[in-house]
């Protein structure tokens, strides 16, 4: 059954603060301005070897005002929850936007904020996707579930040591903008996941496996087996394969065919699709914090990202994804639309000021922030690769590879300031000899160039391979900020690809 939003949150003066900033912005001559109140709650809990080693219970509660004055942007934030607190923010705001000015002017800059249109959404409410808010249960059955899970690695031959933990997220939102858009909304989400540690007494070698099980727009029901995830396979599973991976030989660097797990694939496209199509990245609007991109706008409509089997979506509107919303946080609808479409570029992901700037038309709706203390920048979407219809299953794209690599789990990953080249690792690789897995191996990195790489995918798993992965930890701006986000995607069949050994890569081979 749908849920409500918290009454506790709605009981905020969150209206009449809204119309005294508003209304004060107005009348200091504020083309635009909008307010925004977030009150964020986040929770974690961290297990080692069973028993609790920390954990955290925090919530951010504020509210923020954002104008454009003379054509520039101002932004001003505070807590206190009064009429003449509200509107003395929205003097803060309008306030920067006229000292902005000159420095923008005193540079030489002539260039205007202008935002695109966007249709009034009045009195809009919306909830996530979940069955049971995670702050509903009682801590003692958070730590009890991850202290059980932990006991049953611990109790497996060759488990070391296993680390536990566990972050939960409830996020209330309201907007309200000087052109009539007011919109309420309400997000919960979780990431659990445990590790289990191996180490080798005689050689002093140690090795780790962690839960593939992707972070989620989900509630508690994720931990007890409604959340569609088999925690007890998946837990009962993995004492034998750490043990298999500290035996696997390590692999001989080259060229290998490669079929890709979406626990994996996911993170591939978070940094070389998902980051590469944000158009303020593109158009070196966003530079100094992880780079610009190589996917640049004179290149939309030609550039070939892949082969023509490649078809990537920007997502707001998918159920549990971790950048679904209703609204932005510039009162846009949520969307979804085509970034990447038979291999060739044919998208961005966009907000007002981008929209208007490069006339692509309305906003897709990817403007966020993380705290009411910061601003909202153009942020990424749920970017995801659709699977084929009727398309092969895992175990068919393997069987069709003579020598190659089966890759599962995401680990550590490097990527230019360009986005284009790259390097990936993985929770477990496996080695294919004649269309089997024969066995799995250390030390695999994959290589790639972007286009280069997807170019070189031959195949694409059916739906039944398709999984919603992801991270709560996608960074970006100055001062940073941290957003979660999802990524769709089926398994994939890669030829050609250039496989590093890491242990020789680190000069210990």
């Amino acid at each position: 059954m749908p849920h409500e939003i918290d009454p506790s949150f709605l009981a905020l003066p969150l209206r009449p603060l809204a119309d005294a900033a508003l209304a004060r912005a107005r009348a200091l001559g504020a083309e635009h301005a909008d307010f925004r109140f977030e009150r964020v709650r986040d929770a974690s809990w961290r297990l080692r070897d069973a028993r609790l080693a920390g954990s955290s219970d925090s919530t951010d509660l504020g509210y923020a005002v954002r104008v454009v004055h003379g054509g520039t942007w101002g932004f001003a934030s505070g807590v206190e929850l009064t009429m003449d607190a509200a509107a003395r923010v929205a003097s803060q705001a309008v306030a920067m936007a006229k000292l902005s000015a000159k420095v923008i002017a005193a540079a030489g800059s002539d260039e205007r904020v202008e935002l695109a249109d966007e249709p009034v959404h009045a009195e809009r409410t919306w909830v996530s996707s979940y069955e049971t808010d995670p702050f509903d249960v009682p801590d003692s059955d958070k730590t009890g579930l991850l202290a059980e899970w932990s006991e049953r690695l611990l109790a497996a031959d060759g488990v070391a040591h296993v680390d536990a933990s566990l972050v939960t997220v409830h996020e209330n939102k309201f907007y309200a903008d000087s052109a009539g858009t007011t919109t309420t909304q309400q997000r919960v989400r979780l990431h659990p996941q445990l590790t289990a540690v191996a180490v080798d007494h005689r050689t002093g070698g140690f090795d780790s496996m962690r839960t593939l099980a992707p972070p989620a727009g989900r509630g508690w029901e994720y931990l007890t087996g409604a959340g569609g995830w088999d925690w007890d396979a998946e837990l009962a599973e993995i004492p034998s394969l750490l043990a298999e991976k500290m035996r696997a030989p390590s692999v001989e660097a080259g060229t290998y065919d490669l079929v890709v797990d979406p626990s994996n694939l996911w993170l591939t496209i978070h940094e070389s699709v998902g980051h590469a199509t944000e158009l303020d990245r593109a158009l070196g609007y966003e530079a100094a914090y992880a780079g610009t991109s190589f996917a640049t706008p004179d290149l939309l409509g030609t550039l070939a990202y892949g082969s023509q089997l490649m078809n990537v979506t920007g997502d707001r509107t998918a159920e549990h994804g971790l950048a679904t919303v209703g609204y932005d946080d510039e009162g846009v609808a949520a969307q979804s639309w085509d970034l990447v479409r038979d291999g060739v570029l044919v998208g961005y992901q966009l907000d007002r000021r981008i929209a208007r700037l490069t006339g692509l038309g309305r906003s897709n709706g990817c403007a966020y922030a993380d705290s009411p203390a910061h601003v909202p920048v153009q942020r990424m979407a749920n970017v995801s690769l659709r699977p084929a219809a009727g398309g092969p299953s895992t175990e068919e794209l393997i069987s069709g590879v003579k020598r190659g690599v089966y890759v599962v789990g995401d680990r550590s990953w490097s990527i230019d300031m360009q986005r284009y080249n790259f390097q990936f690792t993985q929770q477990r690789a496996y080695a294919i000899r004649d269309g089997r897995l024969a066995g799995q191996l250390r030390d695999v990195a994959y290589q790639g160039i972007t286009p280069e790489f997807w170019g070189s995918m031959e195949a694409i798993g059916g739906p039944r391979t398709y999984v919603l992965g992801g991270a709560f930890n996608c960074g970006k701006a100055q001062p940073g900020q941290v957003a979660a986000v999802s990524h769709g995607c089926p398994s994939a069949l890669f030829r050609g690809v250039n496989i590093l050994n890491t242990a020789n890569e680190a000069g210990h081979g």
